[in-house]
């Protein structure tokens, strides 16, 4: 209620200001408390307010002065205009002084009505603020003088804060192979231009936070004259993590982000407050919508709004507001729940203590490009002309021109690669970008031609094209219309009758996929300390223990003699689409000659299967009861998959790219189905 009062229109006078100045530099917070309580009895009705009233009235203080006073105080205290300056410095100005005389500094005005056009003022208004600054000595006729300059000085820009950290994963496919900040559009890229703009209104203190792809911006340091920050949370954190980076930096501050096209100069060197830039948008959106109050304080701010203005394209920080929200920053940093945060979410969790006004501009002016479809529509000639491997790939295969591309999106599912569908000529398909954690580890060659087999065999009908020596794919999309359930009978007994047909197939590959030695390779590249930390992965009370009992299961199952056959090596839910009537077995990335039981039980190493349940699924995979050779060589291997990926998880994780719960889900199955077979198969020696 405080903060909506101080928005009211009101326009103190310069004597009412003066003392207001000079009451809290002489420590007298008491005529101010008593212009409070006064202010609550009328405006706010409260209780007991007598005495506080008789006090005032024996003041001697005109209630009107005194009242002006008071809104002047909220002004200080609300829009980040708090320090007072020396009775030497000028006096702070209010929001129709500030625009006035950033008006003249611009240029002298030929009128006054000019003036109030330019300023969007009354020519009233105009002329009562003008005969104030000039009484002030902040304005000569139509002039600014230098008081006034210097009355500016506490709003001149600092600097500004460049955002270039994020993957920007909405706009594939082509960040995946470029920051989207460097793409060029319309002959200049998209950061060069929003550094340009920048400089030209005389903010040359720029600082560009990098993280994805951080070499290809480098070049900025000297081109453009820019300092560069590295944001190494970019990939495990949101954009907070990028001013928690330069927090000692923000002050009078612009926030942009490096991704932005402006068609014209949004930025200034003098700002009076913060805000955040505004576009209207028609119907519902999942942008964020912006609710003021009546002096265009943000009142409340979310995603998901209808018919609204949302916040779209710059914000500005002025120096309250930065000292406020760093302060913020710091004491939510920590929580798990802020990791997620957009800085946004961040602000809005804490809208009440932190002043931001909503700066609204028209349609045209400032573009954000969520997708390569968006960016199309701006400049349509933008997918014919980008340099971009992925989608030279996608033309060669299907013979179709980049013309004939459209409805790019970005499929989040998977741990090893990204991926993303399209459209081409009315059918729909996958493209495959394998992941850098994959490389050196994955036989490219060998799933190529496990694909085909896989294809041949009716086991994946999607697959279109794999090539051997980088590992993309292009496949058909499949509209899935049931999501795998380990605990739906039929779903179980489908997949189970697939695997067991490739198993039987007597098909073959040039690949040995053997999940012990598998392991250890990635157990190399750990303990090689390829990435920073990785060593430590390893560094934990019972990894010792899981690795020996491993190394003796891996024996007992060899001596067991079971003949290699061709297995996927990934069965899981993932890679199991249902779509009808009809099943289909993707991505064969892992897919070697091996033992078969692989493949039973990385199925229920990566589901939340009981013991007696993974029973029923060895034996549905038979189909029938199992042997005792059979029953602890399977449980055994539910032991060395969930080992294997557990490992492989340590490693992702040292590549910054976390698995999840799937790393802990491993390391109970390493334990209880290893303690388990070996029980088994030392109680048969026996």
């Amino acid at each position: 209620m405080v903060t909506e009062l101080a928005d009211a229109e009101f326009e103190p006078s310069i004597p009412a200001r003066a003392e207001t100045e000079r009451v809290c530099r002489e420590g007298a917070p008491s005529l101010f408390l008593l212009c409070l309580h006064l202010f609550c009895s009328i405006l706010l009705p409260a209780e007991n307010c007598g005495k506080y009233v008789q006090a005032l009235i024996s003041s001697g203080k005109n209630l009107q002065e005194l009242c002006s006073i008071l809104f002047y105080c909220f002004r200080i205290m609300n829009t980040s205009r708090n320090t007072l300056k020396p009775e030497t410095e000028a006096l702070m100005l209010t929001e129709t002084e500030f625009a006035v005389l950033n008006t003249l500094r611009k240029n002298p005005a030929e009128s006054q009505r000019a003036l109030a056009q330019a300023t969007n003022r009354s020519v009233g208004t105009v002329n009562s603020t003008l005969r104030r600054l000039r009484e002030n000595g902040y304005a000569n006729d139509l002039n600014i003088t230098e008081a006034g300059l210097k009355a500016l000085e506490p709003y001149r820009v600092n600097n500004a804060i460049v955002m270039a950290a994020g993957m920007s994963t909405r706009f594939a496919p082509i960040s995946y192979e470029k920051p989207k900040g460097l793409l060029e559009v319309r002959g200049e890229l998209l950061i060069e231009r929003v550094i340009r703009q920048l400089q030209e209104a005389g903010i040359d203190d720029i600082t560009v936070v990098v993280g994805y792809k951080m070499e290809q911006f480098l070049f900025l340091e000297d081109k453009m004259n820019v300092k560069i920050a590295v944001n190494k949370h970019y990939d495990e954190r949101n954009n907070h993590s990028t001013l928690k980076i330069v927090e000692a930096q923000l002050d009078n501050t612009f926030i942009c982000c490096s991704d932005n096209y402006y068609t014209e100069n949004v930025f200034e060197p003098y700002v009076y407050q913060a805000y955040y830039a505004a576009v209207w948008h028609d119907g519902p959106t999942d942008e964020w919508g912006i609710h003021t109050t009546a002096r265009g304080r943000i009142s409340k701010t979310g995603p998901g709004c209808s018919d609204a203005w949302i916040m779209f394209g710059q914000a500005y920080f002025d120096r309250e507001f930065s000292k406020r929200f760093v302060k913020i920053l710091n004491e939510v940093y920590d929580r798990p729940e802020t990791k997620s945060k957009l800085w946004e979410e961040i602000y809005a969790d804490h809208i009440k203590e932190l002043d931001m006004y909503i700066r609204k501009y028209p349609p045209g002016i400032i573009h954000e490009f969520d997708s390569l479809d968006e960016l199309r529509y701006f400049e349509p000639d933008f997918i014919c002309n980008i340099d971009s491997r992925i989608l030279d790939n996608i033309c060669t295969t299907l013979a179709v021109q980049r013309d004939d591309l459209s409805n790019f999106s970005p499929i989040i599912e998977g741990l090893s690669n990204l991926s993303f569908c399209f459209e081409a000529k009315g059918c729909k398909y996958v493209y495959r970008h394998p992941g850098v954690a994959t490389q050196g580890i994955l036989n490219r060659r060998a799933e190529a031609d496990a694909e085909k087999i896989a294809y041949e065999l009716g086991l994946d009908k999607t697959f279109i094209y794999l090539d051997p020596d980088t590992g993309w794919k292009l496949s058909h999309y499949v509209n899935v219309t049931e999501h795998f359930d380990y605990h739906n009978p039929r779903h179980v007994k489908q997949s189970l009758d697939l695997i067991r047909q490739l198993h039987v197939s007597g098909k073959t590959i040039d690949n040995r996929f053997d999940i012990f030695a598998e392991t250890a390779k990635i157990k190399e590249r750990l303990l090689g300390g390829g990435q920073a930390g990785a060593q430590k992965r390893l560094d934990f009370p019972d990894f010792a223990e899981l690795d020996s009992r491993a190394t003796r299961l891996y024996q007992h199952c060899q001596a067991d003699g079971v003949k290699p056959v061709l297995c996927h090596n990934d069965f899981y839910d993932p890679n199991i689409l249902i779509e009808g009537e009809s099943m289909y077995l993707i991505d064969w990335e892992y897919s070697g000659m091996s033992d078969y039981a692989c493949d039973v039980g990385v199925f229920i190493c990566c589901s939340d299967y009981t013991f007696d349940e993974a029973l029923e699924v060895m034996r549905l995979y038979f189909g029938r009861d199992l042997s005792e050779t059979e029953l602890r060589h399977c449980i055994a291997y539910v032991s060395l998959a969930s080992y294997y990926w557990f490992v492989w998880a340590l490693f992702k994780e040292a590549c910054d790219e976390p698995v999840g719960e799937y790393l802990y889900l491993w390391y109970r199955f390493a334990k209880e189905y290893g303690e388990r077979a070996l029980q088994l198969y030392e109680s048969g020696e026996n």
